[in-house]
């Protein structure tokens, strides 16, 4: 089934609404592209109006800033320390913003949106 983002089925007091029409294509969503520790990998997708999207399914470098410097530099990635979104990407070495990931640097949280930017922008900590 197709994934919808448009106004939800029942209404807050538990009602349903009225179907007035069947989905659209503008309003379809897609399912969250998890960014794994791996080769670099990235998926390209149309998106309305004919824009181009690229999403990172793997990668195993990140563009890390050092605060004192403020220069950035790329670093490999060795795994993942700490993840907020869920407990389970810890293990799964999946990396979402706001992960702490270890780096050949040292320890740096995620600023960028590695799903939906297409690259993984870093913060030593």
């Amino acid at each position: 089934m197709a994934i919808s983002q448009k106004r939800p089925r029942l209404k807050p007091s538990g009602s349903r609404y009225i179907a007035f029409r069947k989905k659209k294509q503008h309003e379809l969503g897609s399912r969250p592209v998890l960014t794994k520790i791996g080769a670099t990998k990235k998926k390209t997708m149309r998106k309305l109006g004919g824009s181009i999207k690229q999403s990172l399914v793997a990668s195993d470098v990140a563009n890390v800033l050092n605060p004192k410097t403020k220069k950035f530099a790329k670093a490999k990635i060795k795994t993942v320390v700490e993840s907020k979104a869920n407990k389970n990407y810890i293990r799964r070495n999946i990396m979402v913003k706001g992960s702490v990931i270890d780096t050949e640097l040292g320890k740096a949280k995620i600023t960028s949106r590695p799903g939906q930017d297409g690259v993984i922008n870093a913060v030593l900590i």
